[in-house]
């Protein structure tokens, strides 16, 4: 399959759809014919010619003709919405890592009205060894002794499993 590399600037120039005139325009040029509809079907006398109703459609379809001109490759509607961008924006800019914005604040006087908590009981639970006081005296010397691989394992719900390996039975 042969590719082709598709410069940028033929990318980015606006799709013209009819002649010269891009979506925006043909949206905002359209925008008057569909408020002609809503208007008539709306507004009393239902479905009826009236002069508010003329002069008003008059009124929306002028702006909506003025902000479709292009100046400097652009859409007034689109300088437009630049200025109030930039009209809107703060005039200063003040730096300041301590701002208590996103922050939780908490009252000082309701942390000394709170009753005293009691302490939790710690819930540990001992199993009994199952050994006999002989295999007990010779785990714990198989412990001790250097040469035996003690390793240490946790399950997901934490308990603890003890391995042993490398034992030399004595006798």
């Amino acid at each position: 399959m042969k590719q082709t590399v598709v410069p940028a600037q033929v990318t980015t120039v606006e799709d013209r759809i009819v002649g010269n005139l891009g979506l925006p325009q043909i949206v905002l040029l359209s925008l008057p014919v569909l408020a002609a509809g809503v208007v008539f079907a709306a507004f009393p006398p239902v479905m009826h010619v009236s002069l508010y109703k003329l002069i008003l459609l008059i009124l929306f379809a002028t702006l909506c003709g003025g902000l479709a001109i292009r100046v400097k490759g652009k859409i007034l509607l689109l300088w437009m919405i630049v200025r109030l961008r930039y009209n809107v924006r703060p005039g200063y800019y003040v730096y300041d890592k301590n701002t208590i914005v996103n922050r939780e604040l908490y009252n000082t006087t309701t942390v000394a009205e709170l009753p005293e908590d009691k302490p939790e009981k710690a819930d540990t639970r001992r199993r009994t060894s199952k050994l006999s006081v002989a295999d007990t005296v010779r785990v714990f010397a198989a412990m001790d002794n250097p040469a035996a691989n003690i390793t240490f394992a946790t399950n997901k719900k934490g308990n603890l499993y003890v391995r042993i390996t490398e034992v030399n039975q004595e006798g």
